[in-house]
């Protein structure tokens, strides 16, 4: 399978600290330059998290903030249009900061099924909760995906897109595990075809060699996100343990690539000394022994991030975050 990452590249999950998208943008071109992202500023408020930064794309399906969270209605709110500057501001950022840029840029929404799983619909079920409104939103999820990718192919044209789907909640749709809105059930779960086909009908938007899907729970369904169509499936290597090693290997074997979550995502001492080239590839060594594969095919199968967002870290520990993956992707380029 070709991929549109270079072996050795790195890259982070998504979120950061701070409020400043020119300066979000240009850090992350300038320490991530064989992958860098569009950046993602929770701390912002209602608008920049990942839900509503997402159902800023969506088409014919507007969105307000109710007290309980995000809520499909009628029509256009004041809460949508601060969501869609949020993102434009974002993306005005991100074309400022790649002039002349060329090779792979990742863009990440929030997948159909946790937008379905924290979206309400107006009623106060979650969106779920309706196999027809659940369709609709993944349908409008996927053509908005479409024109956000033609509008960062003209203002980046040198980019090749990548796109990752932040899935979080995927393994409690799974599981039926979603509490109902009295609080006193649970949303039934959902069938694996039909979870299946509505993440392939919006990866299929992004550019074969780019799509990844992001799960850092403990239960991350490997073979069903390789089913639905990723060409990488990004993962926190600690909390996914050797209990899915047989499906990580299978994975391998189809020509996907891991992205192996390695790095904590909070300062981890006042000076965050701990974290070192060894705490990144010693865990990524590990599994790869384990899975059996040659060295040599590493740095082409393995991208090494963070364990998930970095929202909640401090600005230094960031950077020491960004130059500990770059020393990682160096080392695992020599293995090559």
């Amino acid at each position: 399978m070709s991929r549109l990452w270079a072996p050795g590249a790195v890259t982070t999950i998504g979120s950061l600290p701070g409020t400043d998208p020119a300066e979000a943008a240009t850090l992350l071109v300038g320490e991530l330059p064989d992958l860098p992202h569009l950046a993602e500023l929770p701390d912002r408020g209602a608008g920049a998290d990942m839900i509503g930064r997402t159902a800023a794309l969506l088409v014919e399906l507007p969105v307000e903030i109710a007290a309980s969270g995000w809520r499909l209605t009628a029509h256009s709110t004041r809460d949508l249009r601060r969501a869609q500057d949020y993102f434009a501001w974002d993306l005005d950022a991100l074309e400022a900061a790649t002039t002349g840029y060329h090779g792979p840029l990742k863009l990440q929404i929030t997948g159909p099924w946790t937008l379905a799983a924290q979206l309400e619909l107006p009623s106060g079920h979650r969106v779920v909760f309706d196999h027809g409104a659940t369709r609709d939103l993944a349908e409008s999820l996927a053509e908005g995906l479409r024109a956000h990718l033609a509008d960062v192919s003209r203002r980046v044209p040198g980019a090749q897109l990548v796109v990752q789907l932040d899935e979080p909640s995927l393994p409690a749709v799974l599981g039926g595990r979603l509490p109902t809105a009295s609080g006193w059930g649970t949303v039934r779960s959902i069938d694996i075809a039909t979870v299946r086909s509505h993440l392939h009908d919006v990866l299929d938007v992004a550019p074969e060699g780019g799509r990844v899907i992001h799960c850092c729970a403990t239960d991350t369904p490997v073979a069903l996100l390789r089913e639905a169509g990723a060409d990488a499936i990004a993962f926190d290597l600690a909390a996914v343990g050797s209990t899915q090693n047989d499906a990580l290997g299978e994975a391998v074997d189809a020509g996907l690539s891991l992205w192996a979550g390695v790095l904590p995502t909070t300062d981890v001492t006042a000076i965050d000394a701990r974290i070192t080239r060894a705490t990144a590839l010693e865990p990524i060594r590990q599994l790869w022994n384990e899975l059996g594969f040659p060295a040599a095919q590493l740095a082409a199968a393995v991208v090494p991030t963070p364990s998930c967002g970095l929202a909640g870290a401090s600005t230094d520990y960031v950077r020491r975050v960004f130059a500990v993956l770059r020393e990682a992707g160096s080392e695992l380029r020599e293995l090559a």
